[in-house]
């Protein structure tokens, strides 16, 4: 398969020397199902993360990268976060804030870095798949690496 179009995402990735593969897939409209996205590129759930991104109770924001299978908990996000409450941010402002569209955006190349919180299942997946910056291509990358150009913290951030 030809190389995934250059993104800001793989950009940086290049720019750091971060080995990574890119699976593309057909897009339908209005279909953002992470686990649909998983079994249009053969990749287990376990190891596809979704990026969202959230607004703190101090006026900034934060994004957390969870497997595309599970749910965010917002309390357990406040506490990793040092935070009295956290809501997800508003979509019509994520492509201002992030550069990235809903289902395409990725923890990688924001248009500003912003504190990030992986849940603590990666630890059970050498890679992780996330999003390549757009809608249509995931880029898979050493979770290690994911973590330290993001500088992720990793926490609960899951309803159990």
């Amino acid at each position: 398969m030809a190389k995934a179009v250059k993104t800001n995402v793989l950009r940086k990735l290049d720019a750091a020397r971060i080995p990574y593969e890119t699976k593309e897939y057909e897009v339908e409209d209005g279909q953002f199902d992470g686990t649909l996205v998983a079994a249009k590129i053969g990749l287990d759930p376990a190891m596809v993360y979704k990026t969202l991104v959230l607004c703190d109770d101090r006026s900034g924001h934060l994004v957390c990268v969870i497997p595309v299978g599970e749910e965010l908990d917002l309390k357990a996000v406040a506490r990793a976060s040092g935070h009295k409450s956290v809501a997800m941010l508003p979509q019509k402002e994520l492509l201002p804030l992030t550069g990235y569209l809903r289902g395409g955006c990725s923890p990688i190349g924001m248009k500003k870095a912003f504190p990030t919180f992986i849940d603590e299942a990666c630890a059970a997946q050498p890679r992780l798949a996330v999003s390549a910056g757009v809608r249509g291509c995931q880029v898979i990358l050493a979770t290690e690496e994911l973590i330290a150009l993001t500088g992720a913290t990793v926490a609960p951030l899951t309803r159990i």
